[in-house]
């Protein structure tokens, strides 16, 4: 009986596994096809005169790279600012009591309740009175503002984990609170920067309807925005949206594989009572 539901167990295992990995092998298979079987119903993962002519229009006649740099720029910064306001601030609420922290946490708390649509709105019109619509600085700082609730409670939780008495015994030694903070408590977080930086990365990366409202310039796309460009009101560029689809997921795969020992201990990140 054991044995059978561990077979069980296991074919569902497979089963989920084929569900989930089969559309991605349908994405690449339509990036392979010829421009005269794009509309096939064949459900042959190598397509016959198989062809990586969509891979070369989307690099080439396509300004994939422009929207890709401007992606970069904006998820390297989101990144960068996210991870160092975060991880002083989280330091902050976990170390120091101080009048209206209770409240200053629950209410980057609350703030996650809300779905993004509703702070559209408010979102467009405070960037439109600091000038910062259709530029990259006005996307940055608006995502920045978006991901620093999340990672300031996922380094606050981290950061209650780090017993106090290394800190303090630093400081018996000769430094600073904030020496402490930088050559104590930061090495030992990396787990939890680790996760914010990825976290941080992602929200920047694949962001489309905060995009959608504050930039209008193409030369400002990003990949989102660039590839929703393709699908036009009555045809739609299959095999190129798929191969940018492809080209787009590349950048974060090869950053999962890089940070992949950090993800298991991240899982847990935020998990302390506060």
């Amino acid at each position: 009986m054991k044995r059978l539901k561990s077979i069980l167990l296991h074919l569902l295992l497979v089963g989920i596994t084929i569900a989930t990995i089969y559309p991605i092998l349908v994405v690449i298979s339509v990036s392979l096809r010829p421009s005269d079987a794009l509309y096939s119903t064949s459900l042959s993962l190598i397509p016959d005169g198989a062809t990586l002519d969509a891979f070369k229009v989307i690099l080439t006649d396509k300004p994939f790279l422009l929207w890709m740099r401007n992606s970069l720029i904006v998820s390297l910064s989101v990144t960068i600012f996210g991870v160092a306001l975060a991880s002083t601030a989280g330091y902050a609420f976990s170390r120091f009591r101080f009048p209206g922290r209770r409240v200053g946490m629950i209410a980057l708390l609350v703030t996650q309740m809300f779905p993004a649509t509703m702070l559209l709105l408010p979102l467009y019109v405070l960037m439109r009175k600091l000038g910062l619509v259709d530029s990259l600085l006005g996307l940055i700082v608006a995502y920045t503002a978006t991901v620093l609730p999340f990672t300031v409670w996922t380094l606050k939780g981290y950061y209650d984990t780090i017993p106090r008495d290394l800190e303090e015994a630093a400081m018996v030694d000769g430094t600073t609170q904030i020496g402490a903070f930088v050559r104590v408590v930061l090495p030992l977080a990396r787990p939890a920067l680790m996760i914010t930086s990825l976290f941080s990365f992602m929200s920047g990366w694949s962001e489309f309807i905060v995009a959608r409202v504050i930039l209008s310039s193409q030369s400002l796309y990003t990949l989102p925005l660039g590839l929703e460009g393709l699908a036009g009101t009555f045809q739609t560029e299959w095999a190129n949206y798929s191969a940018g689809s492809l080209l787009v997921c590349l950048p974060v795969v090869l950053l999962f594989l890089s940070l992949n020992r950090f993800l298991v201990s991240g899982l847990t990140l935020g998990g302390v009572k506060g």
